[in-house]
């Protein structure tokens, strides 16, 4: 393409948080058990810790057979946001992440929670999957307490709705897994009367340890130098531990059941007498206290150290990833690509072509940094499900998209991806962004129409320059100009584009072909 895109608003990745001295960050984690917000200060470099707010909301708690939220438990909620949303006013939105775990994941319609949440906190909330959860810990983790170079170290996080196990090295996850297990869920699960018993007690571990079985044999083989614990439970019992004058604060093998003893002869939840132990946490702690001792048994851990950092802190590091070359999403893209053979090249001309269309509608339809980045992704991914099938491949490759597990990616995001490639081609199906909620949805479907645009303009897979393409955006109108005597030489083309015509409408945009 010859002509130079005309300026825009907007910036490259690395400029999309600018971050200098004195700026603020904050991430807000919406786990099942607590909510929890963290606010650093950018200096020299490094984040420095200036706020931190913390709710027991219970999310899991109200978490129904069928996929549903109890109304006082959504109210909670949405309370605890608005509380968190003020804290936040002054941080500029870019500055800002929300992430919602484990019972999100599991509500039926998650969008009749997510619309008043976000209303409510004043940004949008990311939904993750399990094992991006376990990534985010890991990060935090790990850059709250450095390992030794060429350490393997193990992470265990038992949260209110999951647990999350990772092995790693350095700043970067091996392996990840994450357990339909945590404290909340597991005390509603075993313990729902408040009865405590030993025949109970070892029937409930002998079904939480064969949830860790699926995936110890690779873990103990893998191995690790240091085993570390991040969030409430793990910090709970590790201060019972040194309470009881077991431990000087981490969790060890002989400890362990010292600490479950005594829980037991409470008897019951109400009469449990812990030391150190608060009255907010002595609801839960005994479906806490079972993942423990079934992640020991199953892993073979000797001793447990507790961290003083978790997902929130993952979030905030994160955050500094993407606004850099390192932008873990990157990094996944470029995985994929190398992993279902994606042509490169390919890739590469329709991308260019896609973000020289972008760069020239962008104004006029209110497109913002991450939009752009979605675009490019889409465009190096849109032919993943050629290594599936030629047939339909549109389909396939966004089956992949938003069934995989990639890491830097929330679900919503993947599903903007899968929206693109399933739309690139061929008809456009009513459902394909149904999935995405209302706030991206104009977004995904008018750059959905650029990049079928691309697609169609490499559509022979060779290289070429392509003369000026002139395009122009009003309201949900495109007009695309195209030198007459070019188009004429490309007969294919022009009925390509003709059949756009009618195809583009199914996203909610017009085009207009002219020639010149």
């Amino acid at each position: 393409m010859n002509d130079t895109p005309r300026p825009t608003h907007l910036h490259l990745r690395s400029q999309t948080l600018p971050l200098q001295d004195g700026d603020l960050l904050a991430a807000v984690d919406l786990g099942s058990n607590s909510f929890h917000m963290v606010v650093s200060r950018y200096v020299l470099g490094q984040l420095r810790t200036v706020d931190r707010l913390r709710e027991t909301v219970r999310l899991a708690e109200g978490l129904d057979a069928r996929g549903g939220l109890r109304a006082d438990v959504r109210q909670r909620a949405l309370e605890c946001l608005a509380r968190f949303g003020q804290r936040l006013r002054d941080i500029p939105p870019q500055r800002v992440r929300a992430i919602a775990t484990n019972t999100v994941r599991q509500l039926a319609a998650p969008q009749a929670f997510l619309m008043p949440a976000e209303t409510a906190l004043g940004h949008p909330i990311e939904v993750v999957s399990g094992r991006e959860e376990a990534r985010l810990i890991y990060l935090g983790v790990a850059h709250a307490q450095p390992p030794k170079p060429g350490q393997l170290r193990l992470v265990l996080d038992i949260g209110g709705g999951s647990t999350e196990c990772i092995i790693g090295t350095g700043f970067d996850a091996l392996e990840r897994e994450s357990l339909q297990a945590g404290c909340v869920a597991s005390t509603r699960r075993f313990f729902a009367d408040g009865r405590l018993s030993r025949r109970r007690w070892n029937e409930a571990l002998a079904e939480v340890s064969a949830e860790f079985q699926q995936f110890a044999g690779v873990y103990r083989g893998l191995g690790w130098d240091e085993a570390l614990g991040a969030s409430g439970t793990n910090k709970a019992i590790g201060d019972i531990c040194a309470a009881m004058k077991l431990t000087k604060g981490a969790v060890t093998v002989e400890a362990l059941p010292q600490v479950r003893d005594r829980l037991l002869r409470a008897g019951s939840i109400d009469a449990i007498d812990l030391p150190s132990l608060s009255e907010d946490r002595k609801p839960i702690i005994a479906g806490g206290l079972l993942v423990l001792e079934a992640a020991f048994d199953a892993l073979g851990l000797a001793r447990l150290a507790v961290s003083k950092a978790a997902l929130r802190e993952g979030v905030l590091h994160d955050m500094l990833g993407r606004g850099s070359e390192a932008d873990p999403r990157d990094a996944s893209v470029r995985a994929l690509m190398q992993r279902y053979g994606i042509d490169a090249a390919q890739a590469a001309r329709v991308e260019a072509t896609a973000l020289q269309l972008f760069e020239r509608v962008a104004l006029a339809w209110h497109f913002d940094v991450d939009d752009r980045l979605r675009l490019a992704w889409a465009a190096r991914l849109h032919e993943l499900g050629l290594a599936i099938a030629h047939s339909q491949y549109q389909v396939h490759g966004a089956y992949v998209l938003e069934n995989s597990d990639v890491a830097g990616f929330s679900q919503q995001e993947q599903r903007f991806l899968a929206a693109l490639v399933r739309a690139h081609r061929r008809k456009i199906p009513k459902s394909a962004f149904d999935a995405l909620p209302d706030r991206l949805q104009p977004g995904a479907r008018h750059t959905a129409a650029l990049l079928r645009l691309a697609v169609l303009f490499h559509r022979s897979h060779e290289p070429g320059e392509l003369p000026p393409l002139r395009l122009a955006a009003h309201a949900d109108q495109l007009v695309l100009a195209l030198p007459k005597a070019w188009l004429d030489a490309r007969p294919l083309l022009r009925t390509d584009l003709e059949t756009e015509l009618q195809e583009l409408p199914a996203l909610g945009v017009k085009l207009v072909l002219q020639t010149t």
